[in-house]
């Protein structure tokens, strides 16, 4: 075959088509940085990592331990009472005047904040009645619950807002943190430690018990709230208002609180409780329709039990003739006993 030499124009357009699929070449087949999709998890930044455990406890031990004296006769077991953890944490990060909030999963996670130091408290996010106050300071920062009323309810003790018992909450507090930009992350503890704790009440009947159809009760003198940081109560107390449910033994609510007023967990009592007064009702409606109220002071059992424990009320009784009053059948509504809890509807 004879090859004849490429004529000046033609060998010129050759050399450009090799020039660019050199170029081509190597830019496919030289080196280059990934794209990054996840930029600050490969670059030095603050990454701290909350580790949350919860202290799941309902009581504490002051002067009973209730937990080594548990009655087998008793229908329920003590570990029953313990609390579910939260299902999310509110964490706020306090910086000189300023703070931040955001929302972190049950067992914590990435909290986002600048570098330098902070203060930063935690509570669970996944509450109903409860209200959370102040939060610009950590000094005022606090935790109370919703106004609760009932119809014909008699005072107990004057002044006192009727409440419907708190939901379960949980808090933890760290008083400095230095957050520093790292390549990895820095894990960071954190003890969800309660700020409700429960009463179990027992109220037993010495006689006529066949005759209740329906109860609700009243704790007066209880802690009106908490304060997140380090879960002390000031001397602001409020009455709860809650419901029972009758069975062959009684009434025994398990009934939430904030506790004792005037209380801390470093100090204990603040002020003097000796003439510090504790007021628990009973009302009953019997299956005649007729209501019958009892009253209880309980005052030296709430002294040495600040936060939660077992309450006891015994010989209650309920007569024959009352009881028996009236003729014919009667059917107690429930909705007749409905308290009012005030829940504000969110603005659309």
């Amino acid at each position: 075959m004879e090859h004849r030499p490429l004529d000046g124009e033609r060998r010129k357009q050759m050399m450009k088509q090799f020039t660019v699929a050199m170029l081509l070449l190597i830019s496919l087949s030289g080196c280059r940085k990934d794209l990054c999709y996840n930029h600050d998890e490969h670059s030095m930044a603050v990454k701290t990592q909350i580790q949350a455990d919860w202290e799941q406890e309902w009581e504490r031990d002051y002067r009973i331990d209730w937990e080594e004296v548990w009655k087998e006769e008793w229908s329920r077991e003590y570990d029953e009472f313990r609390p579910e953890e939260g299902e999310g944490i509110r964490a706020i990060v306090y910086t000189d005047e300023q703070y931040s909030e955001s929302n972190l999963d049950n067992e914590g996670g990435r909290l986002p904040m600048s570098e330098g130091k902070h203060s930063l408290l935690f509570y669970n996010n996944d509450t109903e009645y409860i209200v959370i106050d102040e939060i610009t300071s950590l000094a005022t920062a606090s935790a109370t619950t919703r106004t609760r009323t009932r119809a014909n309810f008699a005072e107990l003790h004057e002044g006192e807002r009727t409440v419907t018992p708190p939901d379960m909450l949980y808090g933890a507090y760290v008083a400095e943190y230095d957050a520093e930009r790292t390549w990895n992350a820095v894990a960071l503890p954190i003890e969800m430690r309660p700020l409700v704790y429960s009463y179990l009440i027992r109220y037993r009947f010495a006689s006529g018990q066949q005759y209740v159809a329906q109860a609700r009760g009243a704790l007066a003198g209880i802690a009106d709230k908490v304060y997140l940081k380090d879960g002390h109560t000031d001397g602001v107390s409020s009455t709860l208002l809650f419901d029972c449910k009758v069975d062959e033994l009684g009434c025994t609510p398990l009934v939430q609180s904030f506790g004792a007023p005037d209380y801390s967990y470093t100090d204990g009592y603040t002020t003097d409780q000796t003439n510090k007064q504790y007021t628990l009702s009973l009302e009953v409606m019997l299956r005649n329709g007729k209501t019958l109220s009892y009253t209880f002071d309980i005052s030296q059992m709430m002294r040495i039990q600040p936060r939660g424990g077992v309450i006891q009320v015994t010989d209650i009784v309920v007569s024959d003739e009352d009881g028996q009053e009236g003729s014919g059948a009667f059917d107690p509504d429930v909705d007749d006993w409905e308290d009012e809890i005030d829940i504000p509807l969110p603005l659309n």
